[in-house]
């Protein structure tokens, strides 16, 4: 009701602004409240047109949302073979970090007790 009075409203405030007379009137989309309509034919005619919007409505947010999974699903993608890259270079560290530590106990001989020694001398 309140939508309607504001069309009216609107349309009367517009309609000094037309610059032609003969502007055909122009149904705006929507739901419209069918039960006002006297005629069987009138509100078969309105609901067919309310039907008609809800499925163009439906079909526009159904390929809405398909274009945006279909762009989550790829930076899902993008982020996996990111990790698995990063993964690899993880464990590159850790085996270079492995072989390094393993080859400073090789190089390094080991170290002999040299406490004992010492007290030997000392007698």
């Amino acid at each position: 009701m309140i939508g309607r009075l504001a069309l009216v409203v609107s349309a009367a405030l517009a309609a000094p602004l037309l610059t032609s007379a003969d502007a055909p009137a122009q149904d705006v989309p929507g739901i419209e409240i069918c039960t006002v309509e006297k005629t069987m034919e009138r509100r078969t005619s309105c609901l067919q047109s309310n039907v008609d919007f809800l499925q163009k409505t439906i079909t526009k947010l159904a390929a809405d949302h398909q274009q945006k999974l279909d762009a989550a699903n790829r930076q899902i993608e993008n982020l996996k073979s990111t990790v698995a890259s990063l993964q690899k270079i993880v464990d590159e560290l850790q085996a270079a970090q492995k072989k390094a530590a393993d080859d400073q106990k090789k190089a390094a001989p080991p170290a002999k007790d040299t406490a004992p020694a010492a007290r030997d001398g000392s007698k």
